[in-house]
């Protein structure tokens, strides 16, 4: 196997656990699969943890990120031993360029109707809303259990700027969600053919496909993989 390593980087509003459909999967192919559990706290924080977590590893390493987790792997990219990445409905920021400003392109989606800001700054999903704006094509239980479970994201962390991106100097991959309703499609697409990737899949999923569409999710990261 030409890779062995793999480093899964959560999104906003989840954890490490959000990737529980897909480590065992990759696992059973022989990966050595390490999934980062960032603070969420600022962009710069969170490309710090990921960095560190890949520099740590043994060898080649393949960076796989889901939504805000993109814009964490388009920093980490650079670190040693980063060697790929993988966008899973995800943000691919180039320099300068925020969250806030790729949003800023067109009408905010459906979910960010739902999204509440706490006392010390952070962002919710309103709990009650959480399936339907995150993950409708997950059943009622997993919705609740992520829904209960979500880990907050700062409000700075949309306005931080995105440094060099390691997509201009790594081969890259991404999957679009045709149904997401936390970052528009058609933003998807835009930043896909943007950073052109070696390949682009489309899914008829939501923001969740890692949860709903765990196969083909796992099947992209494999074919990456193999392909370094």
């Amino acid at each position: 196997m030409p890779i062995k390593n793999i480093v899964l980087v959560h999104g906003a509003w989840g954890d490490g656990s959000h990737w529980r459909r897909v480590i065992p999967q990759l696992d059973a192919k022989g990966y050595r699969v390490t999934a980062v559990q960032n603070p969420l706290t600022s962009l710069a924080d969170d490309v710090d943890r990921t960095s560190r977590l890949v520099a740590a590893q043994d060898g080649a390493t393949l960076l796989v990120g889901h939504s805000y987790g993109g814009a964490v792997i388009t920093g980490a990219g650079h670190a040693p031993h980063a060697i790929g990445l993988v966008y899973i409905a995800a943000f691919a920021p180039d320099e300068g360029d925020s969250l806030g400003s790729i949003f800023g392109r067109r009408e905010p989606p459906p979910g960010a109707a739902n999204i509440r800001p706490d006392n010390d700054g952070f962002l919710w999903i309103q709990r009650e809303k959480f399936r339907e704006s995150f993950c409708p094509d997950l059943d009622a239980t997993e919705a609740l259990v992520m829904a209960v479970a979500q880990k907050p994201i700062a409000g700075r962390c949309f306005e931080d700027k995105s440094g060099p991106p390691a997509w201009k100097s790594k081969p890259s991959w991404y999957q679009v969600s045709l149904q997401d309703r936390m970052i528009p499609p058609e933003t998807q697409q835009w930043m896909a053919e943007r950073i052109k990737p070696k390949k682009t899949i489309s899914l008829a999923a939501s923001h969740a496909s890692l949860a709903s569409h765990a196969d083909e999710v796992t099947a992209l990261i494999d074919e990456a993989a193999r392909s370094l």
